[in-house]
């Protein structure tokens, strides 16, 4: 079992691997996006510009689905980040990990790793520094946090008294089942695309110890993580687009 980069600041624990694999993440989207837009052509675009024009329409279908594309337009943005970012996110852990062995206090930036604070003589600990970051319950909780506090906060501003109401409906002895209902939707945000993210990098480490016999199931699999990282990044974004019509639009503007 590897161990995780933790350090304490202020009596808090941060994963030194998801922070690191956070801002790879970010860079690689944030590159790819500028890289698209960099020589903007009509007349002869190029495959990348071609290539986001696809994913911003494929977004585009996505909310529309869930809305009317005209009350979704302000969440074409917040579609594209995510299923960017989530795509990338979950691949990065495909290719290869980076795992450093340690037989003595590791300290970084001054703080010593928690996984090598104790070593006993002679024992040494495997830390893994590289991994898709989407494979950390805190990485995928965050996301779920951030949906959850946006889509209450756009019902609150854009659909006022009915947000409330519909807390009391079809009874209002339904009221707890209706505030566990909504409680519930971040925790299966993030339980399901980190559950899903994380076997798949664990199946990875156990086909490895094939040794040479791996390679071709490595392979396959490999192929499927892809279209596993591409549904679940999916999922994900149209769920939080469903979400988020849920709480801004009531049933008399969705006819």
């Amino acid at each position: 079992m590897h161990e995780m980069p933790l350090i304490y600041v202020g009596g808090i624990p941060i994963d030194l691997s998801a922070v690191l694999m956070l801002v790879i993440s970010s860079v690689i989207v944030f590159v790819l996006v500028m890289l698209s837009v960099r020589n903007l052509s009509v007349e002869n675009p190029s495959k990348l510009q071609n290539f986001m024009e696809w994913v911003v329409e494929f977004v585009q279908g996505l909310i529309s689905s869930a809305m009317d594309l005209k009350k979704g337009k302000p969440y074409i943005s917040l579609g594209l980040t995510l299923i960017l970012f989530i795509f990338v996110s979950n691949l990065l852990g495909l290719p290869f990990s980076v795992i450093t062995e340690a037989d003595g206090p590791v300290t970084v930036f001054g703080h010593v790793i928690e996984a090598t604070r104790n070593l006993a003589d002679g024992a040494h600990a495997e830390i893994l520094w590289y991994k898709s970051p989407t494979a950390d319950i805190n990485v995928t909780a965050g996301l779920a946090i951030v949906v959850f506090v946006l889509m209450n906060y756009l019902g609150i501003k854009l659909n006022g008294k009915h947000y409330f109401k519909h807390y009391i409906e079809p009874f209002p002895i339904f009221l707890p089942l209706n505030i566990i209902e909504n409680l519930a939707k971040p925790v299966a945000l993030a339980i399901r695309l980190f559950a899903n993210i994380f076997a798949g990098e664990v199946l990875i480490t156990v086909i490895l110890k094939l040794g040479l016999f791996s390679i071709p199931f490595l392979a396959i699999w490999q192929g499927f993580s892809i279209f596993v990282g591409a549904l679940q990044a999916f999922i994900f974004t149209i769920l939080t687009m469903v979400y988020i019509a849920q709480m801004t639009i009531h049933e008399e503007e969705a006819h």
